[in-house]
This record gives structure tokens, C-alpha cells and sequence, in this order.
């Protein structure tokens, strides 16, 4: 795609999942790539795939929960990679089905932590660079939860669609500075964080076939349905898109 080749980019959660798969396709298009993940090991992984393949990845590892860890890990990286943060991918997220009520306080606090402050705290670190060169794309892994909402995802939900709000805003914010920032919501997707969501075995079989029954394109996501969009609002085709929020869920969620 137009204007990828050179440029440097973050994404959070890229030690697995969606994160890896959008890592390597934005390596895939000349992007040298900053794997930031809490995983040390995930996040090493995912640079030796990239390489292995023929890209740039640098990895950093970042509790995206506590700023200080954040901003030590841009500038470690941006250090590293010999310039500013030309694209940030705010994806790293999680979350445990559970309805509402049997919650508590502890279990909000660990999901706002991680799915809320923690691409506040990158998205300000990060684009307080971007506004200083006057370029820059952001793109949000939100969630179609945060769009029609998710049993048993109450708070998840609530967090994405803060999410998505929070892109509109800045998208009018940094739109003076040449910053784009848009969503993209995934439906259903089978990843790590799925499996650990479901369950294994025949409960959890039940509940994949209830999932697929409600994609009219009749699966649930793959991490590669996703990289392509991603990469697409961080190219040059994309620069006059901003403020937006698309969804990817094989039309689970349809709106106009």
C-alpha cells in the first residue's frame, strides 16, 4: 500500500493473537515494527517470525497499565529504530466471560487497567510525537462489544465503546496536526484469548457453534482477517479517512 515503506509503527499486544498478525503484515510492507507486549517471550517471538521472513521488528516489553513503562518503552524503541513513531496500532487488550453481577471491584479495575488507560496511556505518549512532525496514524482494535454490547463482557464492553468515543474525539483533536485515528472491531475471533474465553471441550464446542450461527458469512474471525484494514488506515490510501469505526465480523454486526 502507498506510503508504508520506511515508516516506523507500534503495536501494542503483538506477542500473539491479532497484535502478531498485524505485526507482520505491517513489517510485510517495509514498516520497521515495535512488538510491545507484556510477554517477553511473545514479544520475541513475534520479532523472529518478522525477521525470519525478511523484516524490521524491534521488540519492547511494556505493561501498558503504568505510563512510566509505556514512555520508557517508546523511547527505548524510537532510540532503537533511529526515528519518531510514524503509526500506532493501540491492540493489546483482555478480559474473562463473567456476568456482571458475580463481579467485583478488582476484576473492573483489571479490565479498564488493560483495556481503557492502557491505550490512553500510549496514545498520549505516543502522539505528543506525531502532533510535533505533524503526521501520524492511530488505529484502535476496539470491539463490535463496544458497538451492540457482549453477555457476560459487560465491562469489556463499556471499555471499547469508551474506545471507539474516545477516537471520534481526538480524531477532531489531532486532525489540525495531519493525525488520522480510526477504530477497527473485530467480531468473534479464534485466538489465544478466545480459548482461554470459551473453554475447551464440549461446553466450549457449544459455545464456538452458537458464535458461528450468528456470522452470516458463517465462521468466526482468524487473526488475519484484520491486518489488511489495519494496514489499508495506515497507508497513504487512507488519508482522508479519520474518525471512523469499521467493523470486521463477517456481518455479525451490520451498520450503515
Amino acid at each position: 500500500m502507498r506510503g508504508l515503506k520506511g515508516k516506523t509503527a507500534i503495536v501494542t499486544g503483538a506477542g500473539s493473537g491479532i497484535g502478531r498478525a498485524i505485526a507482520l503484515r505491517l513489517a510485510a510492507e517495509g514498516i520497521t515494527v515495535g512488538v510491545f507486549d507484556i510477554s517477553e517471550k511473545g514479544a520475541n517471538e513475534t520479532v523472529a517470525a518478522i525477521q525470519e521472513a525478511g523484516g524490521k521488528a524491534i521488540a519492547a516489553i511494556a505493561d501498558i497499565t503504568q505510563y512510566t513503562s509505556v514512555v520508557e518503552a517508546l523511547k527505548a524503541f524510537e532510540e532503537a529504530a533511529g526515528a519518531g513513531t510514524d503509526i500506532l496500532v493501540n491492540n493489546a487488550g483482555w478480559d474473562t466471560p463473567m456476568p456482571f453481577l458475580k463481579t467485583d471491584e478488582a476484576f473492573w479495575k483489571k479490565v479498564v487497567e488493560i483495556n481503557w488507560f492502557g491505550p490512553l496511556h500510549v496514545t498520549h505518549a505516543v502522539a505528543q510525537g506525531m502532533a510535533a512532525r505533524k503526521a501520524g496514524r492511530i488505529i484502535n482494535i476496539a470491539s463490535d462489544a463496544g458497538r451492540v454490547g457482549s453477555s457476560g463482557e459487560v465491562v469489556y464492553s463499556g471499555c471499547k465503546g469508551a474506545t471507539i468515543a474516545f477516537a471520534k474525539a481526538l480524531a477532531r483533536e489531532l486532525a489540525r496536526n495531519q493525525i488520522t485515528v480510526n477504530n477497527v472491531c473485530p467480531g468473534p475471533t479464534e485466538t489465544p484469548a478466545m480459548e482461554a474465553f470459551v473453554g475447551s471441550g464440549e461446553q466450549g464446542q457449544k459455545i464456538r457453534d452458537a458464535m458461528v450461527r450468528g456470522v452470516p458469512l458463517g465462521r468466526i474471525g482468524l487473526p488475519d482477517d484484520y491486518p489488511g484494514l489495519v494496514a489499508f488506515l495506515a497507508s497513504e490510501d487512507a488519508a482522508f479517512i479519520t474518525g471512523q469505526t469499521i467493523s470486521v465480523s463477517g456481518g455479525l454486526t451490520m451498520h450503515g
